[in-house]
């Protein structure tokens, strides 16, 4: 089968047609109104490169590479995919296709009508969650002639770099991954956003409806803060409507394609579904609810009055309902904002909304910056905040982060600060239960953080407390805790806040400067710690932190960057940045500073590990000879391999439980919809965390914990009794969380001395 209609696919087709189409037969069979379409099959791709014979060409130009040769890597994959583009796809092929397109739009009654080419990754050896984003979707695509050139472009995509990279790194054999794609008619919609058929945050049978102008791009992308609707399936009583500012908006030029422009003055604060329009949309979740027997996060789009469903997907998580109560205004007054707790205290002070990078300077000293969210960028104007809320996050996002650090409370996940509270109003914020009170008070309670004059702890443990450290400016205060040293020195911070994507230090001849701004900025945390250790944990910052960068404008941009090109994923995809990482490191070796160890992020094949220590090795700098060299454990794969990564070789591992918990629950930890459900007590997590710890103390390989868990007294009593190495918490809590180890190893020997007697 060359090409199949979406209604003749179903969810069991993804070896066909991929994921992407497989469900979109789906919803058309089910009778939901989906925009029509096609998939030409994965086999067709198949077939196209062996019957054309360029399947052995391709793979003699892959058998020939060095992956860890950036350029090389670039020319044969530039090689590939104008081999592919170049090789006309066969006559019995093209006339399936472009029949299948001419049927399309006579369906539509449109000649030569709009469509979208996807790649659909089939299950079997292209898992969407492993490969999501590596190849092409292309837009707006019309015209026989452009129909098969653009399907060749989504074929050739299967070969990008960062494709052919990880595939090898992943031990994936090119001759045998396939790819479908989807050709569909364009939705050019009025209005589009999306619907969950529960809250997401409740498990409640309200639908929650997001809503904005013009094509879904905006809604999706965070672009735009979209109206939000609520809707009591039961009666279909609308029960909360909440208009927002669309201030951009996605549209059609007069070539057809997507651009984004401002919305006009007189529609912005308008609403943009009318009540028949949300009834509409939730009888229609009703429908994809019971069709699939769950809860449905779908995408939709209204074009010319009509409603079309353009994805549906299961929530993965829900939980029972917490509500806050409403007693907790009671002291402080009105509350106007809920969200999250994330850096404990009060703080007071005037309200400044930072939209864009250069409103930074308005902050003054003691303002309450709100925000979307918080970027490295930011960094220095948080410092003069008093404290901190963001519509966006959890408890482990930037802002959670950096403001525990700096001792500023801090409230994130609220939604609508941004759009709700005032410029210049007085607010009051309680950190600690995640409020915004109206006005200012008087009376500030104390916050927890360290000033840099705290003494160093009396209490000796057996198992060390280290410290997190984001910034060199938190250093000092971080070590007078008496800390036994940085169990996670985190680059990120580092690196981004020179403002400057580091791949275009690297672009423009400035790979010195680049080593040389990461080498001064870890001195001073060694030297602020020093002879003790210091865990650097090299870059991990996700492509929506590097965007905002001077030469971050070709960044890719991710529908879910948590999940996407970050990590050691990304660096041996762009090893010359590593490599300035490593070249930094060893530089402050040789004035001394040996106690800086070296640990990579987000790995989930022990061949990430091999080819990170092989790049350190090319610069003269020798794994476990020359500077201690671990890994974050942070992916459950990572956990339950452990024994591979062992055999591979490590000095060290450390427990990143902030990606562990979101990776093992399906909770996005900066997605406020969910972050109620973000434990990590879970027994999943916690069985990972506990099989890391006695596998690596069977091996004799330190083991340490640096993610939120560790700052958790009753879960580090858990550790302690597990056997990990250390423990590296948050500054704030370096005094607690030695006090809980004491007691934990003292219950240890006390259970044992009892044992002995009985």
């Amino acid at each position: 089968m060359y090409v199949v209609k979406f209604e003749d696919l179903n969810k069991s087709d993804i070896g066909i047609a991929g994921g992407k189409g497989a469900n979109l037969g789906e919803l058309t069979q089910a009778g939901i109104p989906v925009p029509p379409g096609f998939v030409v099959t994965a086999e067709t791709y198949e077939k196209f490169m062996e019957d054309s014979g360029i399947n052995g060409q391709v793979m003699d130009i892959l058998d020939k590479i060095d992956i860890n040769d950036t350029k090389e890597l670039q020319a044969a994959a530039e090689e590939i995919k104008s081999l592919i583009i170049a090789t006309p796809i066969p006559d019995d092929m093209t006339t399936l296709i472009i029949e299948a397109y001419n049927q399309l739009c006579q369906r539509v009654d449109e000649d030569d009508t709009d469509v979208a080419i996807r790649s659909s990754a089939t299950a079997e050896d292209l898992p969407e969650a492993s490969f999501a984003g590596q190849q092409d979707t292309f837009l707006h695509v019309s015209g026989n002639d452009e129909v098969m050139e653009y399907i060749r472009k989504c074929w050739a995509s299967l070969f990008e770099a960062r494709a052919i990279f990880y595939r090898e790194e992943n031990n994936f054999e090119h001759s045998k991954v396939y790819i479908a794609v989807v050709v569909q008619k364009m939705a050019n919609a009025d209005k589009a956003g999306v619907m969950f058929t529960v809250n997401p945050s409740t498990g409640e049978e309200i639908a929650l409806i997001e809503g904005s102008w013009g094509l879904g791009e905006a809604v999706v992308s965070g672009d735009v803060t979209p109206d939000n609707y609520q809707v009591d399936k039961k009666d279909n009583e609308i029960v909360n409507v909440t208009i927002s500012d669309k201030k951009v908006m996605y549209t059609n030029d007069e070539d057809g394609t997507s651009v984004k422009v401002e919305v006009p003055e007189n529609m912005r604060k308008e609403r943009v579904l009318s009540d028949e329009e949300l009834i509409e949309l939730t009888e229609m979740g009703k429908r994809v609810q019971a069709h699939y027997g769950e809860p449905m996060d779908t995408e939709w789009a209204f074009e010319n009055g009509n409603l079309f469903l353009l994805q549906a997907r299961p929530i993965t998580t829900l939980g029972d309902d917490v509500k806050v109560s409403d007693d907790e205004s009671s002291d402080l007054g009105e509350v106007i904002v809920r969200g999250l707790g994330a850096s404990p205290g009060m703080a007071s002070g005037k309200v400044k909304i930072v939209l864009d990078i250069d409103e930074l300077d308005k902050i003054k000293d003691g303002d309450i910056m709100v925000t979307t969210m918080t970027t490295p960028d930011m960094v220095p104007a948080m410092r003069r905040a008093s404290g901190i809320v963001t519509d966006e996050g959890g408890v482990t996002c930037h802002a959670s982060i950096i403001s525990r650090e700096l001792g500023i409370p801090c409230v994130v996940g609220t939604g609508d600060a941004t759009t709700t509270l005032k410029e210049n109003s007085g607010v009051t914020l309680d950190g600690k239960k995640g409020l915004v009170f109206e006005g200012i008070s008087e009376t500030k309670e104390e916050t927890t953080q360290p000033t840099s004059n705290v003494e160093a702890a009396p209490i000796i443990t057996v198992t060390e407390v280290k410290a997190n450290v984001s910034m060199p400016e938190a250093a000092e205060k971080a070590a007078a805790t008496g800390a036994d040293g940085v169990g996670l020195l985190r680059t990120e911070h580092l690196m981004l806040t020179s403002g400057v994507h580091p791949g275009k230090f690297i672009a423009d001849g400035r790979e010195d400067e680049l080593i040389d701004t990461i080498a001064d900025k870890v001195q001073i945390v060694a030297d602020a710690f020093y002879p003790k250790p210091v865990w650097y944990r090299t870059l991990d910052a996700p492509t929506d932190e590097f965007i905002t960068l001077e030469g971050g404008e070709n960044e890719p941009e991710e529908h879910n960057p948590m999940l996407g090109w970050r990590g050691i994923r990304r660096e041996l995809d762009q090893p010359e940045i590593l490599k300035c990482e490593f070249k930094a490191i060893k530089k402050l070796h040789e004035k001394g500073y040996t106690n800086i160890g070296i640990m990579i992020p987000l790995s989930q094949n022990p061949e990430e590990l091999k080819q990170a220590k092989a790049i350190c090795s090319s610069i003269g700098f020798e794994p476990h000879k020359d500077v201690d060299f671990g890994m974050m454990v942070e992916i459950p794969a990572a956990a339950i391999m452990i024994d591979e990564y062992i055999k591979v070789g490590i000095d060290f591992v450390s427990l990143g439980t902030n990606d562990l918990t979101q990776y093992t629950l399906a909770v996005d930890r900066n997605n406020e919809f969910v972050a109620k459900h973000y434990s990590e007590e879970h027994p999943a997590v916690m069985k990972l965390i506990e099989r890391t710890i006695r596998k690596c103390a069977e091996a004799g390989v330190t083991c340490s914990i640096c993610g939120q868990a560790g700052s958790v007294p009753h879960i580090v009593e858990k550790l302690v009794a597990f056997g990990i190495t250390s423990v590296s918490s948050n500054t704030d809590a370096i005094a607690d969380v030695r006090k809980t180890v004491a007691r934990a190893e003292q219950k240890i020997i006390l259970d044992a001395a009892r044992k002995r007697l009985e």
